[in-house]
């Protein structure tokens, strides 16, 4: 038998089949580095239309985690499309550098003893250090940056500029000091912020506590009675025993109806509604004497359980039915609603009782319970209620309750002095900051866009914004107070702007270092100088100040806004949230255009990850086993509009389609060998039917890509891309151009027709797939025939895509309804393999009955229908000739017929042909192939 292989254009490239991802993407993350990629791709980009992507600086601690790993790569693939859309689209990574939990790292390692300038030093140093580890992790997933010089909110032109925005915020009036209950950690030893507080079940304590009647005249004529027939009580719940101590009023709703309730001993005032399951909490029985609506209660005094002072009644519509007795215990030190009720009523500062100190345990002073930490004092308070005869209740309950998102432990609101930026407050030009916030939100796109209406409901209900923190490694408030007066010194913008000058030579510690006399002179002896940090939300929430107009200046001709801002679902009250605040405060508007929002990753039975679980996917691991371009193939598989679900079965699937993706554009490469574009690229007149298809249907696809990309649905991307691959490529158009590619001539028209079409769907599938992709993209492009630049991210989208006329007699509804009938002989096909009557397509003899309208669209391919459907004969027939043994199909108009061809097999080609056996120089072959090597070679018209 002749071996004719070597008459064959088979398949040849240095691609390999096995990505050995693990260890080949360092070595191409090594070239790109070495290449200065990101700078080449400034560099073309210069002059281009912007688009700017501002980074959410993750905080500078541990390693990052599968959250991180997401939000990065969801970030570079929007960078790397905007680029080949043609955009200038830097990314300056950025990170949160101060705050708590390094501070605290540092305590745990070295002591809590420490000087502040040394535990400043530590934790800068610390955060450093952090950096790099997690630097060189988020290169390593493939994410193009500025790495060599991101932005650091602990660099000191960073802190300088942070101070200069507080600056700006306190020119423009929206800074003041007051006292406001705010979350406190007795841990962290400071004021929280909203971010920084979770919610976990407590045990606590609850209690009904009656507080004796100061005033019984006034109450029975409030209940309109003559007098009342024994002492009264008004009967408060709650479930912090320990605040009773500082316990200043009760309140009461103004338009429920209260009843006074004869339990025998006693007349207790409750809740109309709530005397059944009050009674019945107490073990009592008693007798509704009179009702009241609660308007007529305001002011009446009743007396402290323990204490020797009144607390009078106050109107508040927060008082609720849901629970314990109708009637809040006011403690306006330790509630935000109690608080504002008691100053609408007019109790000043001084007036407010705040006994718990910032440790959690009561001043010595204070009678009863001094010295004692509260959660430990709660039984002593329930005991001392029950000795004076004003408990009526007690029992414990597991309830949702506040607590620190780093310690893990309860905090309470605690009323001190602290900074606060003002929501309501009027500023000294325009609107409120809520206003001016909420305003921003309206011309803010989101997406998904049930965020929109998220951070609306944040803004609308938020309180001032407390931006003080009692902490060492953190950006400081430089702000000195008259110590008589309490007010802010006269020159403090200019003070605050030397401050600013001093820090960006020497850091926060040139603040702390500097004597108070350094800056004010004379005046020193007569201010104080303020130790209190800034809130961390402030350092990143400010980032479009002294960043994108300080570090690393960038924007628009408008003024640095950014185009997107892109961070988890929790940043809506986190750095989406402190972004617009200061946005609004200092420019009037949001320092971004759109916010898109991604959801949390959780593994594939929605639970959140765990290392207690054993659940947890880390991406170092991800990296090492399977690649990163297979993590980033699931990032955008996945609808990130909500939970994302991964586990190491996803991350399979996610490899076996990166496979099928591969081994695509491997058939592409291998069948363009001796392909040079410059010679034989052919004009789209010159091509093959199918093959101007295959082009035209590249152009539609590229076209939808595109628009998928602009809208940041890359899950989209990710379907079209397999599915194309999978179906178009696959199952039709690269399983029909085999046969013509391996037994035409190789300078054929036929052949050069085909790669031409294999070269514009490869040149366009690599720019596709980069942004995703962004290892194997690089690699397609070292193999690319042709000349080409040193990566495929310094072009943009593929323009040489030619779309099929209109008047096309072998248009797209055409090749449509031929995938269409190929799709019917294949399965019809499969079926005869099942029964053993036929192995390969090419033993099959089709005959397909159509009705006169297809049969006349099957006719146009002429011998080339068998070059289709992959037989060795093709025969078309009327519909109504099909005999009882054809074979209905799915398609309307269509019946089959296939055999088994009983003619000989081509030695070259494997087509079962009639001809094969009669040439005698050639006995092996059929009349076409022998043509293809020896004559001048066949014609291919369609396919």
């Amino acid at each position: 038998m002749t071996d004719y292989k070597a008459t064959l254009n088979l398949p040849e490239t240095a691609f390999p089949m096995k990505a050995g991802l693990p260890n080949r993407e360092p070595e191409t993350l090594k070239r790109l580095e070495g290449i200065d990629l990101y700078g080449k791709i400034r560099e073309i980009s210069r002059g281009r239309p912007s688009f700017v992507l501002h980074d959410g600086p993750p905080y500078a601690n541990g390693d990052i985690h599968i959250g991180h790993a997401v939000n990065k790569i969801i970030k570079d693939m929007i960078t790397r499309s905007k680029t080949l859309s043609g955009f200038d689209a830097p990314y300056v990574p950025g990170w949160d550098c101060h705050g708590l939990p390094i501070e605290h790292k540092i305590e745990v390692t070295h002591g809590k003893n420490l000087e502040p300038a040394k535990t400043r030093e530590l934790s800068r140093a610390y955060a450093a250090k952090q950096i790099e580890g997690q630097k060189t992790d988020f290169q390593r997933l493939g994410v193009l940056g500025e790495w060599d010089n991101p932005y650091k909110t602990m660099d000191y032109a960073n802190e300088a500029g942070e101070i200069r925005a507080l600056g700006k915020m306190v020119e423009k009036g929206f800074v003041f000091k007051g006292l406001k209950p705010v979350n406190w950690c007795f841990d962290c030893g400071s004021a929280l912020a909203e971010a920084e507080v979770e919610y976990a079940d407590k045990q606590s304590p609850t209690i009904d506590v009656g507080f004796p009647c100061a005033e019984p005249a006034k109450l029975a004529a409030a209940f309109g009675l003559p007098e009342l027939s024994k002492p009264a009580q008004m009967v408060i719940w709650t479930t912090t025993p320990w605040t009773i101590p500082a316990n200043q009023a009760l309140n009461v709703h103004p338009e429920f109806n209260y009843a006074l309730v004869d339990v025998g001993d006693r007349l207790l005032v409750l809740a109309e509604e709530l005397v059944e399951s009050c009674l019945a909490r107490y073990g009592r029985e008693g007798e509704v004497v009179a009702v009241t609506t609660g308007d007529t209660l305001e002011l009446i005094n009743f007396n402290h359980p323990f204490y020797k002072r009144k607390s009078p009644v106050y109107l508040a519509d927060y008082v609720e039915l849901g629970a314990g007795t109708g009637i809040v215990h006011s403690a306006p030190a330790y509630g935000v609603d109690d608080f504002h009720t008691c100053k609408r009523y007019g109790m000043v500062n001084d007036d407010i009782l705040s006994p718990v100190q910032g440790n959690g345990v009561y001043v010595e002073s204070l009678e009863f319970f001094g010295g004692q930490f509260i959660w430990k004092a709660n039984p002593n308070v329930v005991a001392k209620l029950e000795e004076v005869g004003c408990l009526l209740a007690h029992e414990q309950v597991s309830h949702s309750y506040m607590h620190c998102w780093r310690h893990k432990t309860p905090v309470i609101y605690r009323a001190t002095a602290q900074w606060f930026v003002g929501m309501d407050t009027e500023p000294k030009e325009g609107e409120s900051l809520r206003k001016r916030a909420l305003a921003a939100i309206e011309t803010t796109e989101f997406v998904p866009a049930w965020g929109k209406q998220r951070l609306h409901n944040m803004i609308a209900g938020r309180p001032d914004w407390c931006i003080s923190r009692q902490r060492n490694w953190g950006v400081p408030i430089p702000l000195f107070l008259h110590k008589e007066t309490g007010d802010l010194h006269p020159r403090t913008l200019e003070l605050i702007e030397e401050v600013a000058k001093r820090v960006e030579q020497g850091g926060i510690e040139a603040w702390f270092k500097a004597d108070a006399q350094e800056l004010l002179g004379a005046e020193a002896e007569q201010y104080d100088k303020i130790s209190d940090t800034l809130d961390v939300w402030f350092d990143s929430g400010t980032t479009h100040w002294h960043v994108m107009r300080g570090s690393h200046p960038m924007g628009h001709e408008q003024g640095p806004r950014a185009d997107l801002y892109l961070e988890g679902s929790d940043q809506h009250r986190g750095w989406f949230h402190s972004s617009l605040l200061t946005g609004a405060a200092i420019d009037g508007h949001a320092p971004y255009k759109a916010l898109l929002t991604h959801g949390f990753v959780v593994d594939e039975n929605g639970r959140k990850m765990s290392k207690s679980l054993g659940n947890v996917v880390a991406p170092q691991e991800i990296n090492n086993s399977l690649g990163a371009d297979i993590l980033r193939l699931w990032v955008s598989s996945t609808d990130y509009s909500g939970e994302m679900a991964v586990s190491k079965v996803i991350l399979q699937r996610s490899a076996d389609a990166y496979r099928r993706i591969r081994n695509t554009a491997r058939f592409l490469l291998s069948n363009l060998t001796g392909f040079d574009p410059k010679e034989h690229l052919l004009d789209p007149e010159q091509m093959l039917d199918l093959d101007r298809w295959a082009v035209d249907r590249t152009l539609l696809l590229q076209q939808e890509i595109i628009e998928d990309y602009n809208s940041y649905k890359f899950w989209n991307v990710y379907q079209k891309v397999h599915n194309f691959c999978v179906q178009e490529l696959g199952g039709f158009y690269l399983d029909i151009i085999k046969d013509r590619q391996y037994t035409t001539g190789a300078n054929s028209t036929a052949r050069r027709s085909c790669q031409t079409a294999m070269y514009h769907i490869v040149e366009a599938l690599t720019r596709w797939i980069a942004p995703i992709l962004a290892f194997t993209s690089e690699e397609l492009w070292e193999h690319l025939p042709g000349e080409h630049n040193e990566s495929v991210m310094l072009n943009t989208w593929y323009e040489q895509l030619a779309a099929l006329p209109e008047s096309a007699a072998f248009g797209r509804e055409f090749w449509e309804e031929i995938m269409a009938v190929k799709v019917a002989v294949n399965r019809e096909m499969e079926n005869l393999r099942k029964e053993k009557v036929i192995g390969g397509s090419l033993q099959a003899e089709v005959t397909l009955h159509a009705d006169e309208a297809l049969a006349d669209k099957l006719a146009r391919l002429g011998d080339e229908l068998r070059f289709v459907l992959i037989t060795s004969q093709a025969a078309i027939a009327p519909l109504d000739a099909a005999g009882s043994d054809s074979v209905t199909t799915e398609l309307p108009g269509l019946k089959l017929s296939i055999v088994k061809s009983g003619h000989a097999k081509c030695a070259r080609c494997w087509h079962l042909r009639p001809d094969v056996g009669s040439h005698a120089a050639h006995p092996e072959l059929c009349g076409r192939c022998i043509d293809n090597i020896e004559g001048p070679g066949e014609v291919r018209k369609h396919a």
